[in-house]
């Protein structure tokens, strides 16, 4: 009986202390190989600038390579998808406009729900900008909708289901009440569109549009903000040029596959806060019309329900669908 209760009273004893070890253990490092953001929409787009120069600052964070992979098409369905099949251990991340908000209700099928998705961070929000041709005989955003009445005119967005090509819809369709033909490009091409007088109007988040508005290639008719953009503080907003109240934009976020550790989504959340609010990344966002402010995983995730609840509005008002 005294032996059992030695033997009894020793293996308590190895337990708690094996606990007690385990318990001190560290939080397994991360990462421990190379990291991979997939961008769901081609180089030289909102998102592709954002993850490129976060990047350049998480690979000196993690002491680990951050590999940016474009996997355009479909509005981002594509490099949502092929993000979602990927293990969900935080060392495939991706980056998405707000798009990936649009797509579950715009699509009838775009290949991913909302429960399969772990928002991480919001990051840089910017206003979309509305754009002409300098041929075009419109200097205000009443000019373009008069020219519309009279005129067949076409717009180029930064794609099926961004928001961009959403503000279109409602803004000329819905509340002006003149129909206008959409034509989607990928971001970056909807606006040398533009200036190449391929489609005489466009539609894009800032950054694409902004270099080409400075140059004199296009004219700027409208920000969609509640605020006017510092980078361009003599175009109206949308608000201002007739429909109060009219507030949009286009943001740029990261996401895992559901199912990544909680502690890694805490991880990357922090490390991307600390590299978009680097001073060179500042410097390069604010140029573009990108800001940032920091938010948590669980502020995200509450934000993102919203979005997908506004836009699933948006489309059904604006009769806006992708079969």
């Amino acid at each position: 009986m005294k032996i059992h209760s030695k033997i009894n009273y020793l293996m308590f004893f190895l337990l708690a202390a094996a606990g007690i070890v385990a318990e001190a253990q560290p939080a397994a490092k991360f990462p421990t190989k190379p990291v991979r953001i997939i961008v769901a929409f081609p180089p030289g787009s909102s998102t592709d600038i954002v993850a490129r120069v976060v990047g350049e600052r998480l690979t000196e964070i993690w002491g680990q390579n951050v590999i940016v992979e474009n996997r355009p098409g479909a509005s981002g369905n594509i490099g949502t998808q092929v993000a979602l099949r990927a293990n969900p251990d935080g060392h495939t991340l991706f980056m998405n406009s707000s798009a990936i908000a649009v797509n579950v209700s715009l699509y009838a099928k775009p290949g991913y729900a909302m429960k399969d998705i772990t928002p991480i961070l919001q990051g840089p929000t910017t206003p979309n900008l509305i754009t002409v041709h300098p041929s075009v005989k419109a200097k205000t955003l009443q000019e373009l909708i008069a020219l519309a009445k009279t005129t067949p005119l076409s717009y180029g967005s930064s794609g099926t289901g961004t928001t961009p090509h959403l503000d279109m819809e409602l803004l000329f369709k819905s509340l002006a009440k003149v129909d206008i033909t959409h034509v989607p490009y990928n971001p970056a091409a909807a606006a040398t569109a533009v200036v190449a007088n391929q489609v005489p109007v466009g539609s894009t988040s800032m950054p694409p549009a902004v270099p080409h508005v400075k140059s004199g290639r296009l004219r700027a008719i409208a920000v969609t903000s509640a605020k006017r953009s510092g980078v361009l503080p003599d175009v109206p907003t949308v608000a201002e040029s007739g429909f109060p109240g009219f507030d949009d934009g286009t943001w740029f976020s990261v996401f895992a596959p559901v199912g990544i550790p909680a502690v890694v989504v805490n991880q990357v959340n922090r490390d991307f806060t600390t590299a978009l609010q680097s001073p060179a990344a500042k410097e390069r966002l604010a140029a573009l019309s990108l800001e940032f402010t920091p938010n948590t995983a669980a502020e995200f995730a509450a934000r993102l329900k919203t979005e997908v609840e506004k836009y699933s509005q948006i489309v059904r008002q604006s009769g806006a669908r992708v079969d």
